[in-house]
C-alpha cells in the first residue's frame, strides 16, 4: 500500500508539530523516521525536528509493504458500500466474523478483504475500525493504511463516529428513550455480558420505536459507547430482547440469528474531512418480519403530494413518520400522519 499526501505550510511550525496536529500517531511517525524519503520538504528530505516555513509544500510518502501475515486470502462477494484512498466500508452479511480465530480460520470478513487485495495486487493490513458481533449484519469501517487508522481509532475514542442500529425485538416497545447502565462480563463466562453497577463498564443506548407488528417492534438505536453486546444486553435489561439472540433471548422461531443491522456510519473522513454518511438497506431476513407494513408505507408515501420517495431498508429517511406506531393497522394509519 502506497499513499502519497500532499500539504501547504501556512505558518511556521517544526515537522513534528505539523505531523501531530493532523492525527499523525506515535506509531505513524515513527514509521515514517524509518521510512527513507518519507517525509519531504519541496522536494527535500527532511527530518521530523525541521522547520516549515509559510508556503513550503510538505510531502508524506505512507509505504506499507506487507499484508496481515496470518489472514489467509479467500474468495468471497463482498458488498462495498464506499471506498477510496484511504477507507474501505462494507456492508457484512450473517452468519460471518470479523477477524479469524481458532474455529473460524478461513471464513472471515478479513479473508474476503485480503484476497480482494491480493487480487489488486496490493499489500493490505486488516484494519476494522467498528467490530460487528458474527451474526450482526450491516457497515462497517475498514483503514486502509496507518494514518487513517490512527485518525479513527482516536475518532472513535472521542466518540465522533456515530453508529446507528435497526433491531427486532421482543414485544410492543413504545415511544423513545435512553438506557444508562454500566456493562460487565458474566462471573461464570467469558462471552456473556450482563448489566453491573458494581464493575461493570460505562454503556449509554439511546433508543426510538419505529414500527410495532405481531407482537414484535422495529427499532432504531445509537449508540453512544460501544461495550461488548451492548444493544444485546440493554434491550434484554429493559424487558424487550432482541429476538434470535442465542445468548440473551434463545428463542429462534421468528429468526435464525440476532435481529440487528448496523444500518447508519456518521463521521468525518480521516483524510479529506468531508462529513461522511453511509447507509445500508435492512437485510431481507429482517425485513420479511415487518413487510406487509412496509410495503404499506411505501405506496402512501409515494402517493402523497411531495412525492418523497422512500426506500424500503432506508428507514433513517423515514424515522419521522414511522416512530409514532404503537400497534399499527394499515386502515389505521391516514396519509396527513404519514407526512408529519
Amino acid at each position: 500500500m502506497k499513499r502519497t499526501l500532499t500539504y501547504t505550510i501556512e505558518n511556521e511550525i517544526t515537522v513534528l508539530d505539523f505531523l501531530k496536529r493532523h492525527g499523525y500517531s506515535h506509531s505513524v511517525i515513527t514509521h515514517l523516521k524509518r521510512t527513507p524519503y518519507s517525509i519531504l520538504g519541496n522536494g527535500k528530505w527532511l527530518y521530523v525536528n525541521d522547520r516549515l516555513m509559510p508556503g513550503d509544500t510538505l510531502t508524506i510518502h505512507l509505504i506499507e509493504e506487507e499484508s496481515s501475515a496470518k489472514i489467509l486470502p479467500v474468495p468471497m462477494d463482498l458488498d462495498i458500500v464506499y471506498e477510496d484512498e484511504d477507507i474501505l466500508v462494507l456492508n457484512k452479511p450473517a452468519d460471518m466474523p470479523i477477524h479469524p480465530s481458532l474455529n473460524n480460520y478461513e471464513n472471515t470478513l478479513a479473508n474476503g478483504v485480503a484476497d480482494y487485495y491480493q487480487q489488486k495486487g496490493e499489500a493490505y493490513v486488516f484494519r476494522c475500525m467498528n467490530r460487528l458481533d458474527r451474526d450482526t449484519t450491516g457497515l462497517t469501517i475498514l483503514a486502509k493504511h496507518m494514518l487513517s487508522a490512527a485518525i479513527l481509532s482516536q475518532d472513535v475514542a472521542n466518540r465522533a463516529v456515530h453508529r446507528t442500529y435497526l433491531a427486532i425485538v421482543e414485544g410492543t416497545l413504545t415511544g423513545s428513550g435512553t438506557i444508562d447502565a454500566p456493562i460487565g462480563r458474566e462471573s461464570d463466562s467469558l462471552i456473556t455480558r450482563c448489566i453491573d453497577y458494581e464493575h461493570g463498564e460505562c454503556a449509554v443506548t439511546h433508543y426510538r420505536s419505529l414500527a410495532c407488528h405481531n407482537d414484535l417492534t422495529l427499532v432504531s438505536l445509537r449508540l453512544e459507547t460501544g461495550r461488548t453486546h451492548q444493544i444485546r444486553v440493554h434491550m434484554k435489561h429493559l424487558g424487550y430482547p432482541l429476538i434470535g439472540d442465542y445468548l440473551y433471548h434463545p428463542d429462534m422461531t421468528k429468526i435464525d440469528r440476532q435481529a440487528l443491522h448496523s444500518s447508519l456510519l456518521e463521521f468525518t473522513h480521516p483524510i479529506t474531512k468531508k462529513a461522511m454518511k453511509l447507509s445500508a438497506p435492512l437485510p431481507t431476513d429482517m425485513r420479511k418480519l415487518f413487510q406487509d407494513f412496509l410495503e404499506f408505507i411505501s405506496i402512501q408515501i409515494r402517493m402523497s403530494k411531495n412525492g418523497f420517495m422512500f426506500l424500503i431498508g432506508n428507514l433513517h429517511k423515514a424515522e419521522s413518520i414511522l416512530f409514532r406506531c404503537t400497534k399499527i393497522r394499515k386502515s389505521s394509519l391516514p396519509e396527513s400522519d404519514l407526512m408529519k
